[in-house]
């Protein structure tokens, strides 16, 4: 039966509706009922928008979300120049319903944020993230609020804290946490005198992606998810902090007991040979969710896990 093979995630609701189903309805249109929650599961994209100046690090934070080098195959084009003309979509290598956009950039003389986002295709983004390698500008502050008024969600991300933090590290005072405080103050304290209110700003290295900030952002877009992307979300982000681990393994674990009672329910249906081939199937996804973990990025590759806060 290849309808099995669509088998992803189970929420709550879903499991409340097969229920529903097999109490109230005869046992093949619940059959049907349980086709369809499975292959709705395989359907669920999350589709995320990277935005920001030329050279601000775009395209490798693209390559390093999904846990790839930027020289690898199927990597988006980096460069000291804009190589992103127009958008450009990046399946996720494991979970090909996450799909990361590398946007063109921002900044120019005549950029118009309203103009940008109806270029870009504006309605396809789950959310957007924001990228500045330095300090953020009115361009930046235009896209957020345009993006806001049109009600979708938003992340400033300062890119290359590995090169400031490098930088500081010749000075005889230097104390990584105060540095990485002072940073941050600073980005937000910008983005407030240019008309963004109560600004948070992500401080992350696309090269070494675990060390910084990536727990606070992922738990930030975790919250402000529903929860069928939310589950995407978590197992589609590289395996290089201990808190992202341990999400995974709960989603996991949650996913294990829903499977467990699925199956249950698939055994009350008196179709020869239904249960063992949708158990077979059903096993056979969950193991390759679970023993083939989503890549690290490049640097993080052989590195223990950290635990990222600072």
């Amino acid at each position: 039966m290849a309808f099995i093979d669509d088998f992803y995630m189970i929420t709550q609701e879903d499991l409340e509706d097969i229920k529903e189903s097999i109490s109230t309805q005869d046992l093949p249109t619940a059959v049907n009922t349980i086709k369809e929650v499975l292959e709705k599961q395989d359907l669920v994209e999350l589709n995320i928008g990277v935005t920001g100046e030329s050279g601000s690090g775009k395209s490798t934070f693209v390559n390093a979300f999904r846990g790839l080098g930027d020289e690898e195959e199927g990597s988006a084009k980096t460069g000291p120049v804009e190589t992103t003309m127009e958008p450009e979509v990046y399946p996720h290598p494991k979970y090909k319903t996450v799909k990361v956009w590398d946007l063109p950039g921002i900044g120019t003389p005549n950029f118009k944020a309203d103009e940008y986002l109806k270029l870009v295709a504006f309605e396809r983004y789950d959310f957007f993230i924001i990228i500045a390698s330095d300090r953020f500008r009115e361009c930046h502050t235009q896209l957020a609020k345009e993006i806001m008024r049109m009600g979708k969600k938003f992340y400033f991300v300062r890119s290359k804290i590995d090169s400031s933090i490098a930088a500081e590290k010749r000075k005889k005072s230097f104390d990584q946490k105060k540095t990485l405080d002072i940073i941050r103050e600073d980005c937000e304290k910008g983005l407030r005198k240019i008309g963004i209110e109560d600004p948070v700003v992500f401080l992350i290295s696309n090269f070494e992606l675990g060390s910084y900030d990536l727990n606070l952002l992922q738990e930030r877009m975790e919250r402000e998810l529903p929860e069928h992307k939310r589950n995407v979300l978590m197992l589609a982000l590289p395996n290089i902090t201990l808190e992202i681990n341990e999400k995974k393994k709960k989603v996991l674990q949650e996913n294990i007991g829903k499977v467990a009672l699925l199956s249950a329910l698939v055994a009350t249906v008196p179709i020869p040979g239904l249960s063992v081939g949708m158990d077979v199937a059903i096993v056979k996804k969950e193991m390759i969710l679970m023993i083939h973990p989503c890549r690290s990025s490049v640097k993080d590759l052989g590195r223990p896990l950290k635990n990222s806060k600072v």
